[in-house]
């Protein structure tokens, strides 16, 4: 599977960088999956486990107190006041 890259920020600083397969969140409309060649938009996230599929097939865990979503064709950033690996 095609690969992108993703940054999740928090006030601590960078949380995770690194070239990803699929994001999963929960957006201000419902769950959603992330893949490349998404098409560019930004969304606000409630509170919610976030998965990250590595293209190895294993997954990192996280949760968010909620946050802002932006997806580009440059990568994919997830900023949030509160985000916690699992």
């Amino acid at each position: 599977m095609k690969q992108y890259n993703l940054t999740i920020s928090s006030p601590d600083g960078n949380i995770f960088k690194g070239e990803v397969v699929a994001l999963y969140v929960r957006a201000c409309e419902g769950d959603m999956a992330v893949l490349a060649g998404h098409t560019p938009f930004v969304t606000t996230l409630k509170p919610c486990e976030v998965r990250i599929e590595l293209e190895d097939c294993t997954e990192i865990k996280g949760y968010t107190e909620g946050g802002i979503l932006s997806v580009a064709a440059e990568g994919v950033a997830l900023l949030s006041s509160s985000f916690k690996l699992i």
